[in-house]
């Protein structure tokens, strides 16, 4: 589920893989195989996520819908 919504919070912000990668300081490949969900994501990775997108980890983690 996180992987739609990562995928779906960084199309809405017109943000490339590659950007978010930049912002996240890690790899294009990485964000790529969290959107797909083959890696899980890091408590520091989520409050990150949140922190850009301005969501809660809630709504991240597809526990809530706003």
């Amino acid at each position: 589920m996180y992987g739609k919504i990562l995928r779906e919070l960084r199309t809405e912000k017109n943000l490339s893989q590659k950007q978010l990668a930049e912002l996240l300081n890690t790899k294009t490949q990485t964000i790529s195989k969290y959107e797909l969900e083959q890696l899980d994501l890091s408590t520091d990775l989520i409050i990150k996520i949140c922190e850009i997108f301005e969501v809660s980890s809630d709504y991240l983690l597809g526990l809530k819908d706003e």
